[in-house]
């Protein structure tokens, strides 16, 4: 049974504090405890200002997060890794090889569908990838 979810990019300032949210928002009530950290995080760095924009616009908020670093100990614990890109797979399973089983793609259940760092970039980058986190998020629901 699923009890913890980590959700993981590079940063942990836009794209994992974003599905964080909406997995929280989908998921409240259901006794799931959600995450994230970042393979390469901007440590103690506040969400993006435009990805909590995005957000806000969807009734989302973050306020108290803060950016951290994966850790094995991390991965360990949880029961459920959602990694945005196939490369962070790659480094997850490196760094703890016996999550395998359990670090998937978040788009696992859109055909392994990959999510693109809106980092640096224009305001309907940020909103591209809200969308496609929102129906990743939504796809996984069934399985949780």
């Amino acid at each position: 049974m699923i009890k913890k979810i980590l959700v993981v990019c590079v940063g942990n300032i836009c794209r994992s504090p974003t599905a964080e949210a909406l997995l929280q928002q989908k998921l409240a009530g259901k006794g799931i405890t959600v995450s994230s950290a970042g393979l390469g995080a901007l440590v103690d760095k506040p969400v993006d200002a435009s990805a909590a924009q995005v957000m806000a616009a969807a009734g989302l908020t973050l306020p108290e997060h803060r950016a951290r670093q994966v850790t094995p100990e991390m991965l360990h614990a949880a029961d459920l890794i959602l990694a945005m890109e196939q490369r962070h797979l790659q480094k997850l399973h490196s760094l703890a090889p016996e999550t395998r089983g359990k670090a998937l793609l978040i788009g696992k259940w859109l055909d392994n569908a990959e999510v693109p760092d809106p980092y640096r970039q224009q305001l309907p980058a940020f909103e591209h990838v809200f969308k496609v986190l929102d129906k990743a998020t939504t796809a996984w629901l069934r399985y949780l």
